[in-house]
């Protein structure tokens, strides 16, 4: 007699569900010993517990693949968590790195006080700068970190360059491309060896998952598979479900929002509260000549702007542009605003805020795909 407990196999005859399936499940079920054998030794396919692989990451991870022009991806819990499997991978105790010294705040944290506890050592450089970054190099380092765009000033990095002295110095360029996302730029192509997306941002789009993906040409996955499940590092399958969906208008969505974001700085500049605007498809922006070069697709979605007032004028907008709500994060399909001081850069001492010119009254905006003219109504009442 048949187990009546037992969930019966849907048979789904000849026809395949146009829309990949979620598969909600912790762990397989497997058929015997001489099965998991296969697996396990890679003779079969199949999956065994979620923490190890899921359909769901595998089938999301050959779409970032694709996207970054990749040999493999691995997905992780988040864009941090994906950050840290790449320097798990890479690195052991009494190692260096250098990094760009205008990393997200949450990295910085992890490479200054986290790495430290474990005998990596980390020092910051300023990565637009190619001699500095040469010179830092003339010591052994394991690892150069970088992100293609920084947050929140958009400063960007030439990463063919920094690809070609990393190959000098026998160092493994890694860079966090989350600004930019693949539809603008492909840091593989240009000579990295690993590349890094907060799927969280732009490429899910809609600020319903946490997610990260590392990809590469070198190493190898099945290795970083391990390492990530080790450390806890796994995606979930929901998440990873709802980011393919995400992903498959993500080319529609930069080009809506980069343009957006284009329009939207030059007549940020016209406003009479407005003191500063920082684009990089602007001519006033320091990296502007490299960002036509690294960017012919756009400029991304990502701008700051500066108010007279500082934070008292920052409040002012918060609360009278209420359709264009805080939000500490990024890269929902509608327009969101944040306030770098307090949110990424809070831990960031003063000091180094104010190198950054990262002041009390800069607004950072992640700009979305809505009508143009819509976005400029609901921010004139907090401009006025």
């Amino acid at each position: 007699m048949a187990d009546k407990t037992s969930a019966p196999r849907l048979d789904l005859g000849r026809t395949t569900p146009l829309v990949p399936p979620l598969y909600q499940t912790s762990v397989y079920a497997v058929p015997d010993l001489d099965t998991y054998d296969r697996i396990i030794n890679g003779e079969e396919s199949g999956y065994f517990y979620a923490r190890d692989s899921h359909p769901n990451a595998r089938h999301l991870a050959d779409q970032i693949a694709k996207w970054e022009e990749a040999s493999w991806a691995v997905i992780c819990g988040s864009g941090m968590a994906a950050i840290s499997a790449a320097i798990l991978s890479l690195t052991q105790q009494g190692d260096r790195i250098v990094a760009g010294a205008s990393l997200y705040g949450r990295t910085t944290i992890l490479l200054k006080q986290e790495l430290v506890r474990y005998g990596v050592q980390t020092n910051f450089v300023d990565a637009g700068n190619l001699e500095a970054v040469h010179d830092a190099l003339t010591q052994p380092t394991k690892l150069l970190l970088v992100e293609t765009m920084s947050n929140p000033l958009v400063r960007l990095v030439d990463i063919e360059a920094l690809a070609k002295i990393c190959r000098e110095r026998q160092c493994t360029l890694v860079v966090d491309n989350t600004f930019a996302t693949p539809f603008l730029v492909r840091p593989l192509e240009l000579g990295a060896a690993f590349v890094v997306e907060s799927l969280t941002k732009m490429m899910s789009g809609h600020s319903d998952v946490t997610l990260g993906a590392l990809a590469g040409n070198t190493s190898s996955r099945e290795q970083l598979d391990a390492l990530i499940s080790t450390w806890g590092l796994t995606s979930n399958p929901f998440d990873c479900w709802l980011t393919v969906k995400g992903l498959a208008t993500l080319a529609l969505r930069m080009q809506t929002a980069s343009a957006n974001a284009a329009a939207l700085a030059d007549w940020l500049a016209r406003q009479p509260n407005v003191t500063r605007v920082v684009y990089p498809g602007r001519s006033d922006h320091p990296d502007h000549e490299l960002a036509r070069r690294l960017l012919p697709r756009g400029f991304g979605n990502m701008l700051c702007f500066e108010l007279a007032g500082g934070r008292d004028g920052v409040n002012r907008f918060m609360r009278l542009a209420i359709g264009i709500p805080f939000s500490p994060s990024l890269g929902n399909f509608s327009t969101t605003c944040s306030h770098p001081a307090l949110t990424s850069h809070r831990y960031v001492s003063p000091a180094e805020r104010k190198r950054q010119g990262i002041t009390d009254g800069l607004i950072r905006l992640s700009v979305g795909v809505e009508d143009l003219q819509h976005i400029q109504n609901e921010m004139l009442p907090g401009l006025a």
